[in-house]
């Protein structure tokens, strides 16, 4: 483990004191022009800690970035990092909602210039965070106990995030690539239920937040972390799941001859499956018997809403290629939908953790 990875955890496993708050930096959006943030009460000040705000007039506020200086409604301001809130005073990290770019979030809004714009970042208490989060991932209606495990798995992948992020500007994305994230929009009285019923809860191995990856549907069982994701790491092991009984598990997509030959240079029927991974999932396809090409690059090209998982078989029929799969992502951790089952079944969010995480430990940190 790294020193700053040692250090920051070790702040993180302190007990925490009854008014602190842990937050997250995600990334909302990299803009090529200008940005809108607006609330009812706006206020405006440097990003550092301890900066002072003042407030905005007509609660709104255009940022611009011109000749390497940050503009509030055209007016420079000081620093490379502009930061705003809302709410009636400028005194603490805002609860209030703020417009900010596409989305209503909590907390505070950070603005700084970019590699081709504008990037802009939320900064937001960790448990607020997770509540729209975790609405933004799962179905609001799903089992408590399911919403449960989905708030302890996201939670222990966020810390994991800031940990390996230690001293940058954010730490991690609000889109698939990370978490989903939505903002308020996503709130639900739910989410939030599962969130403070296991607040400050974690998964750690080797006294680390472990990377808690997860994922729609496995269609059955899980992959494991090497051949998903590689992250041969043991609590990331392939297990059998209930999600492979559900309809929603299964799939089927069609791509016509000019798709085929787009993704793979070949017509459809020169494509064949050249080997799988130990649970069953493509690992490399052949075109005309001698091109390979690996599966997850296929899938990325075809569209993730295509072909939903690399658990699949294909065939030809006429000119287009035929895929019938099963699952949905890559596979690895949490699945969501067999967290569902579980919880139907009367399982407890704990039991749902430790058999999608072997090894794992629960702990609370806060």
């Amino acid at each position: 483990m790294s020193r700053p990875v040692a250090i920051a955890l070790l702040v993180l496993t302190v007990a925490f004191p009854a008014h602190a708050v842990e937050t997250l930096r995600i990334v909302m959006e990299q803009s090529k022009g200008a940005i809108e943030v607006r609330a009812s009460q706006l206020w405006v000040g440097p990003d550092v800690e301890g900066g002072g705000f003042e407030a905005v007039p007509g609660g709104v506020a255009k940022v611009d970035f011109e000749r390497e200086r940050m503009l509030v409604n055209g007016t420079p301001v000081g620093g490379e990092r502009v930061r705003f809130r809302a709410g009636p005073s400028a005194e603490s990290l805002g609860r209030e909602p703020i417009v900010a770019g596409p989305r209503e979030v909590r907390g505070d809004v950070v603005v700084l210039p970019g590699r081709s714009g504008l990037t802009l970042v939320n900064v937001i208490a960790l448990e607020d965070y997770l509540t729209a989060m975790v609405g933004s991932e799962m179905p609001a209606s799903f089992p408590l106990e399911a919403l449960k495990a989905q708030a302890v798995a996201a939670r222990t992948y966020a810390l994991h995030k800031k940990l390996r992020a230690y001293g940058e500007v954010f730490h991690l994305g609000s889109s698939v690539l990370h978490q989903v994230y939505d903002g308020v929009s996503r709130e639900d009285p739910r989410t939030r239920e599962a969130v403070e019923a296991t607040r400050g809860e974690v998964l750690t191995f080797d006294l680390e937040p472990a990377e808690t990856y997860f994922h729609a549907s496995c269609g059955g069982r899980t992959e494991n972390g090497g051949d998903a994701l590689g992250r041969p790491l043991p609590y990331l092991a392939s297990v059998r799941c209930g999600c492979g009984k559900l309809s929603t598990s299964h799939w089927r997509a069609k791509l016509s001859a000019a798709e085929v030959k787009k993704l793979l240079g070949t017509s459809s029927g020169a494509v064949g499956i050249e080997s799988r991974t130990s649970t069953g999932r493509v690992r490399w396809l052949t075109a005309s018997g001698r091109r390979k090409l690996d599966a997850v690059t296929f899938r990325q090209r075809a569209g993730y809403r295509n072909v939903k998982s690399l658990s699949f078989e294909v065939s030809s029929e006429g000119d287009s290629l035929h895929l019938k799969g099963s699952g949905y992502g890559h596979g690895a951790g949490l699945c969501q939908w067999g967290a569902k089952v579980a919880a139907d079944e009367g399982w407890d969010y704990r039991r749902i953790l430790s058999h999608y995480y072997p090894g794992t430990e629960l702990q609370r940190l806060y």
